[in-house]
């Protein structure tokens, strides 16, 4: 054999151990607290997710991503783009959430509540529908060619995805008014950009809740990979306790385990069957476990058949399973705890106590001062008001920090539109006389007519005079 050949079976062997051939993963369907929790939070997020749309508030969608208008709804509320700063909070906020409950117990955002997660549970209650128990799944992928396995798989695939387009829809529907969008899908009439995100939507919940599954939760999602990071002993995982475990091996169910020399597994491999990543526990913690405790109520069931006591596997930590004092209330769960009530109250109260109102003042730069015919010293700014509400206003503009001061405008009232920003200039005359200093705090206050004590907004200003301080 040459150098070329020997160099080219090395490649071959090292290509097949980097790329190994996914092999389909049948998870068991398994029953139990942890699945019933599941079940639950699957529900509830898709109940959310499919419904919220189509709530109405005050004539119109509840929550609605106008993005032509550059209007957000959010029920009672309203946010423009000016508003980006709270989404940067919101989004400080999952990260914080994140770090802490992963500290707590590791991947469990995963296993109950991660969207990829919730989607291949209602895609894996779809294909057990359609082709019946684990046994039968493997059963019908071996068997050959037949019009009965095209009308099954068929079946399964088109209900995939309808499921899919709708999921596509409602996306969309978040950002277009659900009620036209339906109707205009269903009669072929959608945008050329609606038509798209609703494709695009759909094939992505139907490719990875649909073919990829684990794949996406494995190779895809940065968060498996660093979840180390943000773990350690302390922190409640799960376990296989192979002090009580090992040795495994098969028994009979009124066999002593003692005289066979054996723990309490069985080794029935039922936690690897229900397991949607394929892996075994039993080896310890992985990265590609997304802790959604389905081994557990596996175990569990086996365990009380057997009449063992339940927790062979469970959520625990490595201290524990080592015989040492674990510490949940620790340092780092004690500062993300702290770091998240204080960003969870600040952008809270801010939401709170935000006003649909902006105003921005900008002195004059080309001239410091000027004096006017009547003697009066004389600054001039140029005012930007923002009306944030979803109806128009009418303001009035005040002035104080000086000694009578006289506020010139070229209107009394200023009428802005809903979603408008409108610029005009003022000026600020004073006598100088009542001029303190080179530089003097003033506040522009501006107030609508009709709702002065909620519609109001004070911005700070320096007027300049001839004095020096």
């Amino acid at each position: 054999m040459t150098d070329t050949d020997n160099n080219s079976a090395a490649t071959e062997n090292m290509e097949q151990s980097l790329y190994a051939k996914r092999q389909k993963i049948y998870p068991r369907e398994v029953h139990g607290l942890f699945a019933a929790l599941r079940t639950l939070g699957v529900l509830s997020l898709l109940g959310l997710y499919y419904i919220v749309p189509w709530l109405q508030w005050d004539g119109r969608q509840a929550v609605l991503f106008d993005l032509p208008d550059r209007k957000f709804y959010i029920f009672n509320m309203i946010f423009w783009p000016q508003d980006f700063f709270y989404l940067t909070l919101l989004l400080i906020l999952a990260a914080l959430g994140l770090f802490f409950v992963t500290a707590l117990a590791g991947r469990v955002w995963c296993g109950y509540a991660c969207p990829q997660t919730v989607w291949t549970e209602a895609f894996l209650w779809i294909e057990r529908k359609v082709e019946g128990s684990r046994p039968q799944q493997i059963k019908l992928d071996k068997s050959p060619f037949s019009w009965r396995k095209v009308r099954i798989k068929f079946t399964k695939h088109f209900i995939w995805i309808a499921f899919s387009l709708y999921t596509g829809l409602t996306f969309v529907g978040y950002f277009s008014p659900i009620g036209k969008l339906s109707v205009d899908f269903l009669t072929l009439n959608t945008g050329p950009w609606q038509t798209f995100w609703i494709l695009f939507y759909g094939f992505a919940t139907y490719g990875n809740a649909g073919w990829l599954r684990e794949q996406v939760c494995m190779y895809m999602c940065p968060y498996a990979r660093f979840q180390s990071a943000m773990i350690d002993r302390d922190t409640m995982v799960i376990s296989f306790d192979e002090a009580r475990g090992l040795p495994k091996g098969a028994r009979k169910k009124k066999a002593d385990k003692k005289e066979l020399g054996l723990g309490d597994c069985i080794d029935c491999t039922i936690c690897v069957q229900v397991c949607p990543t394929g892996i075994d526990i039993r080896d310890g913690l992985q990265y590609q476990c997304i802790g959604c405790a389905a081994c557990i109520d596996a175990c569990d069931d086996v365990m009380n058949k057997m009449g063992y006591e339940p927790g062979l596997i469970r959520y625990t930590t490595e201290n524990t399973l080592d015989g040492k004092v674990t510490h949940i209330l620790r340092p780092r769960v004690i500062i993300y705890a702290i770091i998240l009530l204080l960003v969870t109250f600040a952008t809270f109260y801010s939401i709170y106590e935000r006003k649909p109102i902006a105003l921005d003042v900008i002195r004059d730069r080309n001239t410091l001062f000027r004096e006017t015919n009547e003697g009066l010293i004389e600054n001039v700014y140029t005012l930007k008001i923002l009306n944030m509400d979803d109806r128009p206003h009418t303001y009035k503009l005040s002035v104080k920090g000086l000694d009578n001061p006289i506020l010139k405008a070229d209107v009394k009232e200023i009428k802005v539109a809903s979603g408008k920003v409108i610029k005009f200039p003022v000026r600020v005359q004073v006598d100088e006389d009542h001029i303190k200093a080179r530089s003097t705090q003033i506040e522009f206050t501006l107030s609508a007519v009709d709702n002065p004590v909620n519609l109001s907004v004070t911005q700070d200003a320096r007027f300049l005079g001839p004095l020096e301080p």
